[in-house]
């Protein structure tokens, strides 16, 4: 064994072998390698690819999947939160993601009519429809979940069987159960639009006999059905749309005249939905009788008493009409009455009717839901800017013209109808100069942007400092210990005897004296030589016979 340094002990044969060239060459490509190795390993470290979530609460059918067409990708994953989620490099999240949806994934954990597609010879007719609801409870899912709130969904469908008789046909029924992000809620326009959307995919499926929970066991379907409120969103809606609409013409009629951000309109709406039909049937007094369209018209005529004795030659003379009476001038001598004398022995009776057409009117009225009941509208308008001949501006009143002129514009801009009871009330005031919101400044060390960049630089910097630890406070001091613990020992220098070289130095330079320099040293003892060369020769035969 060799000792190096204190407290260190190397072998005989490792000293042996770091003394010759090879060992030395070996144990430098030896340190070599472990530097490398080791700025490998940090540099790999610092370059490794920050991961993102690709996926996450997804079954273990479409993880497999999923994983599979990353193998084939060549795209490195991992899992996270206990195999919940699976993790790609955050520069190919993207991509990866529009790969994976060309080839159908996730396809989620609802069955579509895809099922349909691997049925089998011999399936009985219910099983045919159990997969078929299956089928459509699971498009209807899809479809749902399609929306940005929702997370997840799930549909169940209550089909009856048909039946011949009309009384004991029951209506389907569907429940929908939502899974709704962290932070995101469903207004009733959209509930309403899921209602629909259900009812519309099942044949004869009401609105009404549908239900949709949310995660948390809030009914959300009740809110949207007509009648829970008075008002449907689609009414809310409409008469949102109808004040706003009134707003906008009235604001744009006036901002040519009183300029931008100088009146501030509002409105409000009474709409009337309720549905009206009416039918009137109304009869008026009977006018005179000329004035009246008659309807219908009988006369009938009788006599009585004794009718005169038949006259004439029979045949077909007696069907013509009588000749025209004429009255003798005399009397017959015989003493007959007239003819006319024994008509006035007879009664004539005469009875005539006549209906007249009664006067009435029929009206059939239907009132369309979304009449307006009544309008309220308030405008303000600001002070109107003067600028003097110095330049000042000062703000003025209107006058009551100009303010009687605005009320006009707005009374035709908003339809006034005083019959339907609207108001107008319009008002002439100073605006409020809205105060700048200060919005602080975000520290750079809180800035999302500096945050990424500064762990960035950080990594790096920590790699690049420990490469830089590792060279030179590690490596190069043991590459150093190393190199001394095997350099070879120097050979002892001669020793001459300390009674001549006394002497020497006594002749040389003298007691008392400064020290000389070399080549004064030299000189003196080349003159020493040339005087007294026995000494001279004296002192170099003890130094050989030391050296022996």
């Amino acid at each position: 064994m060799a000792v190096a340094e204190e407290g260190a002990v190397v072998p005989a044969g490792i000293v042996g072998f770091a003394q010759t060239p090879g060992g030395r060459n070996f144990f430098l490509m030896l340190g070599v390698a472990a530097v490398l190795a080791v700025m490998s390993g940090i540099w790999m470290w610092s370059q490794q690819p920050e991961y993102r979530v690709l996926f996450s609460n997804f079954s273990d059918r479409d993880g497999g999947a999923i994983v599979a067409s990353l193998q084939q990708l060549n795209v490195p994953y991992k899992f996270a939160d206990g195999g919940g989620a699976i993790l790609v490099p955050a520069n190919q999240v993207h991509d990866v993601r529009l790969k994976l949806a060309s080839q159908g994934l996730p396809k989620g954990g609802n069955v579509g009519f895809e099922l349909m597609e691997n049925q089998k010879l011999g399936v009985s007719q219910f099983l045919e429809q159990v997969n078929f609801q299956r089928a459509l409870e699971g498009e209807l899912a899809r479809s749902i979940q399609s929306l940005a709130a929702v997370q997840a969904a799930r549909v169940h469908l209550a089909l009856p069987k048909a039946s011949v008789f009309v009384r004991d046909q029951q209506k389907p029924t569907a429940s929908v159960l939502l899974n709704l992000h962290p932070g995101r809620a469903l207004d009733e326009q959209q509930v309403s639009a899921i209602v629909h959307l259900v009812a519309s995919s099942v044949p004869e499926l009401p609105v009404k006999n549908v239900t949709v929970v949310d995660q948390n066991g809030n009914l959300l379907s009740e809110q949207s059905k007509p009648g829970a409120k008075g008002l449907d969103p689609s009414q809310l809606k409409y008469v949102q749309e109808l004040q706003q609409n009134i707003v906008k013409r009235i604001e744009s009629i006036l901002t040519p005249i009183v300029g931008q951000n100088n009146v501030r309109a509002e409105a409000t709406a009474d709409v009337d939905f309720s549905q009206i039909e009416q039918a009137a049937e109304t009869y008026r007094p009977n006018g005179e009788p000329s004035a009246s369209a008659i309807r219908s018209q009988q006369s009938s005529e009788s006599q009585s008493g004794t009718p005169s004795s038949a006259s004439g030659v029979p045949g077909a003379l007696t069907n013509q009409p009588p000749a025209p009476a004429t009255a003798p001038l005399t009397a017959p001598a015989n003493g007959q009455q007239p003819a006319n004398a024994q008509a006035a022995n007879s009664n004539t009776h005469k009875d005539m009717t006549v209906n007249y057409e009664v006067d009435k009117t029929v009206r059939y009225e239907q009132r369309p839901m979304g009449g307006i009941k009544r309008l309220s509208v308030a405008v303000v308008v600001n002070y109107k800017k003067e600028v003097d001949k110095a330049g000042k501006v000062t703000m003025k009143p209107l006058t009551d013209a100009e303010k009687a002129q605005i009320g006009d514009l707005v009374r035709e801009a908003m339809g006034y109808n005083k019959d339907r009871g609207d108001t107008l009330n319009v008002v002439n005031s100073a605006f409020a100069n809205a105060e700048k919101e200060v919005i602080p400044e975000t520290p750079i060390w809180k800035r999302p942007e500096a945050i990424d960049t500064a762990l960035g630089m950080g990594k790096y910097a920590v790699g690049i400092g420990a490469l830089l630890y590792l060279f030179f406070g590690v490596l190069r001091p043991m590459f150093r210990k190393v190199a001394k613990t095997f350099e070879p020992p120097e050979p002892a220098a001669p020793q001459i005897e300390e009674d001549a070289y006394v002497h020497i130095e006594h002749e040389v330079e003298p007691m008392g004296t400064k020290p000389r320099s070399y080549q004064d040293n030299l000189d003196a003892a080349k003159t020493l030589a040339r005087n007294d060369p026995k000494m001279v020769a004296n002192v170099v035969k003890a130094w050989v016979g030391t050296n022996e």
